[in-house]
C-alpha cells in the first residue's frame, strides 16, 4: 500500500518537508484513526436512524440486552458501561421509555435506586439491529484478512491501554 495515496500521508509528507527535525510518524496511527472515526459515522448510522433511534440509544438498549436477564441496570452502571455522563443517560432513557423499550422500575434491592429494564420490544429491536450492525462493521473491514483484524484489535487495545493510563495535559 502506497501511504501517501491517503490525506494522512500526505500531511506527514507535508510536515516532513518543512520540518524535517520532528517525527511526524504518530500522525500515521492517531490521524488515521480520527479520519476512519469521521469516515465510519456515515455508514454506521443510518440501520439505528431508520429504527427511529438517536445517536447512542442503541448503546443503552445493547447494554442492557448485554447484562443477560432481567436485562437491567441502574443508570449509574449504564453510565459507567457507556462512557457517558448520567445526564445524557437520563435523556436517552426518557426517549427509548417514549417508544416504550424500556421502562424505569424501582430497585426490589434498594427502594431509593432506580433500574432501567429493556422492554420485549426492545429486546426485539436490539437483536435485530445488532445483527445489522454487525454485519455492517464486518463489511467495512472487508479490506483486512482475518489474521490482519486479529492483530488491529490487539494493537488497538494496547494503544488504549497505554492511553487510558497516561496522566492529561
Amino acid at each position: 500500500m502506497d501511504t501517501r495515496a491517503d490525506a494522512v500521508a500526505e500531511i506527514v509528507a507535508q510536515w516532513e518537508r518543512e520540518r524535517p527535525d520532528l517525527d511526524a510518524s504518530p500522525l500515521l496511527i492517531i490521524g488515521r484513526m480520527a479520519r476512519l472515526s469521521q469516515l465510519f459515522e456515515p455508514h454506521l448510522r443510518p440501520p439505528f436512524a431508520a429504527a427511529g433511534l438517536g445517536n447512542g440509544d442503541f448503546d443503552v438498549l445493547a447494554a442492557l440486552r448485554r447484562a443477560g436477564r432481567p436485562f437491567a441496570l441502574s443508570p449509574g452502571e449504564l453510565s459507567v458501561s457507556l462512557l457517558v455522563t448520567t445526564g445524557a443517560i437520563t435523556k436517552r432513557i426518557d426517549r427509548l421509555e417514549r417508544r416504550r423499550l424500556v421502562r424505569r422500575q424501582v430497585s426490589a434491592s434498594d427502594a431509593r435506586g432506580r433500574l432501567v429494564n429493556l422492554e420485549p420490544e426492545g429486546v426485539a429491536l436490539t437483536d435485530e439491529l445488532i445483527e445489522a450492525h454487525l454485519a455492517n462493521e464486518a463489511r467495512l473491514l472487508t479490506g483486512l484478512e482475518t489474521h490482519e483484524r486479529r492483530d488491529l484489535a490487539t494493537l488497538l487495545a494496547k494503544v488504549a491501554e497505554t492511553v487510558d493510563t497516561l496522566p492529561r495535559i
